[in-house]
C-alpha cells in the first residue's frame, strides 16, 4: 500500500531533521571539546607554533579526554583519572620526555657500597611511607630526563627523616648539574647507583631551597651546594649534615 503524498513528505523531512540531528550534535561535541581545549591551553600557558600544530594537538587531546572518560565511566577501579598538564601528548611523546633512566645491558654492581640487614624478626606485608611522614610532595621533572635524580632523591628525603625526624625537600637539581663524573648525564638520563655514589663523595646534597630546580642542564654551581642538607656515609648510614 503506497503512502498518500502528505505522509511522504513528513517522513522525508523527518529524516533530514534526524540527519541534521544528529550532524549538529557532532559539530556540537567538536566544537566542545575545542573549547575544553582552549581552557586547558590557557589553564597550563600552552602556545603552539602553527594552526597544523594546534590542530594536531587538538585531536591527540580528544582521544586522550575520551579514553579519560570512558575508563572513568567503567567505574571499575578503585580510582579516578583526570586532565592533566599532559593531555596534547600521545604516550611516546610522554615516555620519551620523562624517561630518562638508562638501561644497563647488565648488572651494574657497586664495589663501594655496603648493605646489612636490620635484626629483625618480622615485617608488615607493606608499608606506607607516607604514614611515616617520609615522603615529601608530588614534584615534577619537567621537559628533562631526570627521573633518576628524581628517584636517588626520593629515596635520600625518606631515609633521611627515618633517620633524623626532619623531612627536607632535596635538590634534584644538584644532581643533574653535578654528577656527571660516571654515567649520568643530567637531562639525558642515568643511573640511582651512580646518584647515590655521587652524593657520598660529595659529602652530602644541598636543599631544594639551597639549590631549587630549573628542568635543564645548567652548569654546576658549587654556591648553591653548600652546605648540604644531607648527607650519605659509605656505610649507607644517612646523617643530618
Amino acid at each position: 500500500m503506497a503512502l498518500p503524498l502528505d505522509r511522504k513528505i513528513i517522513f522525508a523531512l523527518m529524516i533530514v531533521w534526524m540527519w541534521a540531528s544528529q550532524a549538529s550534535s557532532r559539530t556540537l561535541q567538536e566544537a566542545t571539546m575545542s573549547e575544553r581545549h582552549e581552557q586547558w591551553m590557557v589553564h597550563y600557558g600552552r602556545v603552539y607554533k602553527d594552526n597544523a600544530e594546534k590542530e594536531r594537538r587538538l585531536s591527540i587531546f580528544k582521544d586522550n579526554v575520551e579514553f579519560i572518560e570512558s575508563f572513568n565511566n567503567v567505574g571499575t577501579k578503585p580510582y579516578k583519572l583526570s586532565i592533566n598538564a599532559f593531555a596534547d601528548q600521545t604516550n611516546e611523546e610522554f615516555q620519551a620526555s620523562r624517561n630518562g633512566y638508562k638501561m644497563p645491558l647488565g648488572p651494574k654492581l657497586s664495589q663501594d657500597l655496603s648493605f646489612k640487614y636490620e635484626n629483625v624478626t618480622a615485617v608488615p606485608s607493606s608499608i606506607d611511607w607516607r604514614k611515616k611522614g617520609a615522603v615529601t610532595p608530588v614534584k615534577d621533572q619537567g621537559q628533562c630526563g631526570s627521573c633518576w635524580a628524581f628517584s636517588t632523591i626520593a629515596a635520600t628525603e625518606g631515609i633521611n627523616q627515618l633517620t633524623t625526624g626532619k623531612l627536607i625537600s632535596l635538590s634534584e637539581q644538584e644532581l643533574v648539574d653535578c654528577d656527571k663524573a660516571g654515567e649520568d648525564q643530567g637531562c639525558e638520563g642515568g643511573y640511582m647507583e651512580d646518584g647515590f655514589e655521587f652524593i657520598i663523595k660529595n659529602k652530602g646534597i644541598a636543599s631544594e631551597e639551597q639549590y631549587p630546580y630549573d628542568a635543564a642542564d645548567r652548569t654546576c654551581n658549587s654556591q648553591e651546594e653548600t652546605p648540604p642538607a644531607a648527607k650519605i656515609t659509605v656505610s649507607n648510614v644517612l646523617l643530618l649534615a
